[in-house]
């Protein structure tokens, strides 16, 4: 297979929209949320840790005062895009994310 079609196959592959998760073992504080590509987000959130710079204040203090094995990330669903034209993925992530909050029971004291 050559560079281009490599390149083509990579551009084409539906990226993996879902939920993700950052804990904070320690505390037991996590942060939720939702993205069209949810490892690249992870990958995101990581490399915002490290250089002092994510949004979040807490998050980041906690980052900042621990461990980076205190935190761990995680893909926990993934939406099925395969063949759904109609999908309207803003709204499918929306539900997605909000049936995670309750299954995890997270509330304004366990969430970042």
């Amino acid at each position: 297979m050559d560079r281009r079609e490599m390149v083509r196959q990579y551009k084409e592959t539906p990226r993996p929209a879902g939920v993700f998760i950052v804990r904070h073992a320690p505390t037991g504080r996590a942060l939720l949320g939702t993205s069209p590509d949810a490892p690249a987000m992870l990958n995101r959130v990581r490399a915002q840790l490290r250089m002092k710079g994510h949004p979040n204040r807490e998050l980041q203090h906690d980052w900042d005062s621990g461990q980076p094995a205190d935190f761990h990330f995680e893909v926990l669903d993934v939406v099925d895009q395969a063949g759904r034209s109609d999908l309207d993925l803003p709204s499918e992530l929306d539900e997605l994310e909000s049936l995670w909050r309750q299954e995890l029971a997270l509330t304004p004291d366990t969430s970042y």
